[in-house]
């Protein structure tokens, strides 16, 4: 069966100018390949800056690539023109990280739901119902229905920001980190709401994230970037019982865990250093000047994203 989406080769290199030319580029995305299956939730995972946002925004086609290719359903996104661009966008949305920011303040609820729907001229009976049913169907109700976001709390203005998303009927979401601006309790409330949308929707998800617990909560699949670069793709069950890139293993050695015991035995991966300039990546392995077990090889050649077991990718000459 076809993915929904197929990402192919993606790129995105944003100029550093200086005064009288361009100095540079910052290689945000260089050179990613992913699939995400219909129905299913793809985790992508990584620090601050590797790159995550980007793709999401790329595949939406927020920015314009580089080069690569995104296919959405067969189809090249940044092909797409007139109608058929129109009707892409109607089907693949985006949950922002902010809730306070991504809410036009002047708007009421009513207004900021019912906006895209007249964007694309959806057709809709009964609008005061119409916004209602989608306003319970996340967690609010009829009293909600003309208040300002200034009214209410975070956890809230991300349920009115998903019930805009669901006005317009789509099947594929990027999530840009929708709860980490909320409070843990609030997270799990709506990570929850989030599984039920799916299940009842067949939603497809593409859900960015640097809080790992989350991401094995919410994902089929996972996709750990860095440095613009994806490096270790798979099962998310496989991925985190058996991490093989240094860089992962190094993650996930750093996810709490509740019982003290089992925190005092396990053995904690330390990474020395910061993430080198995405202005000059260095020659090989983009990893190598912070990994623990690096090898002249991983300062000389860059690995390729190989599959090393069944279905699980990794880019490492030390994991083959």
């Amino acid at each position: 069966m076809m993915p929904l989406v197929e990402v192919r080769n993606l790129k995105k290199y944003f100029p550093v100018k200086g005064l009288l030319r361009v100095k540079g580029y910052v290689k945000a995305v260089d050179g990613v390949s992913f699939n995400i299956e219909r129905g299913t939730t793809l985790g992508l995972v990584g620090e601050s800056g590797s790159g995550k946002t980007t793709v999401g925004k790329l595949i939406l086609r927020l920015l314009e690539p580089t080069s690569g290719s995104v296919y959405y359903d067969g189809k090249d996104v940044f092909k797409l023109k007139g109608k058929e661009l129109k009707e892409f966008r109607r089907k693949a949305q985006m949950v922002f990280q902010d809730p306070y920011s991504s809410l036009n303040p002047r708007m009421t609820v009513f207004q900021i739901i019912m906006e895209p729907v007249k964007v694309h001229k959806i057709k809709v009976s009964d609008p005061e119902s119409f916004v209602v049913k989608l306003l319970y169907r996340v967690g609010l109700n009829e009293t909600h229905l003309y208040r300002y976001p200034h009214e209410f709390s975070g956890g809230q203005r991300q349920r009115i920001a998903i019930a805009r998303v669901l006005a317009l009927r789509p099947e594929f979401i990027v999530l840009d980190e929708p709860t980490s601006a909320l409070d843990v309790s609030v997270q799990a409330q709506i990570l929850e709401l989030l599984k039920d949308l799916q299940r009842d929707f067949n939603l497809t998800y593409l859900f960015i994230s640097h809080d790992l617990g989350v991401v094995r909560y919410m994902s089929d699949y996972i996709a750990v970037m860095y440095l613009g670069k994806i490096v270790e793709y798979g099962p998310a069950e496989e991925v985190f019982e058996k991490p093989l890139h240094p860089y992962t293993q190094a993650l996930f050695s750093a996810i709490p865990i509740p019982d003290p015991v089992e925190t005092r035995r396990r053995k904690r991966i330390k990474v020395s250093g910061e993430p080198p300039s995405p202005i000059n990546p260095p020659p090989g392995c983009r990893f190598h000047p912070r990994c623990p077990i690096t090898k002249d090889v991983c300062r000389r050649e860059e690995p390729k994203l190989e599959e090393v077991e069944s279905g699980h990718y990794v880019a490492c000459w030390l994991a083959r």
